[in-house]
């Protein structure tokens, strides 16, 4: 698992030079992740929280996306069908929460890219880990 953990990192680090490499303004550029709710890395996350919600640095298309597994044990449990919001950057996945959980999701990877801008540019990968707090 480390070893695709360190490939998935160095693939999101090539395409975000990549994207500098044809840099000149955001338009041009490779969309990136601004913030997650859940706060990426929270370890006191509530579990009755019922959504992930990214928000993209610019406009999104609509209907495409890539919540893809770490590992099967790590991905939330879907509560819904995923979709964006009015103002295409947030994106929101229902999810059903356990407490006292390791969460780990890629919104993107080298192999599944479907977070794309209006320009079918594809967003860098980001790993978005957060923790529930145990149960009472």
């Amino acid at each position: 698992m480390k070893t695709q953990w360190k490939a998935m990192i160095l693939a999101a680090l090539a395409v975000a030079l990549a994207g500098m490499a044809q840099a000149g303004s955001v338009e041009t550029t490779a969309p990136v992740v601004v913030k997650t709710s859940p706060v990426a890395g929270s370890k006191d996350v509530d579990p009755a929280v019922a959504e992930v919600v990214i928000t993209f640095s610019k406009p999104m298309m609509d209907g495409s996306w890539s919540w893809v597994r770490w590992d099967e044990g790590e991905f939330p449990e879907g509560a819904g069908k995923p979709k964006y919001l009015a103002d295409r950057k947030t994106c929101v996945l229902p999810v059903k929460l356990q407490p006292g959980k390791f969460y780990a999701l890629w919104l993107n990877t080298e192999k599944f890219r479907n977070f794309k801008d209006a320009g079918q540019r594809p967003a860098v990968p980001y790993l978005l880990t957060f923790q529930t707090k145990a149960a009472k």
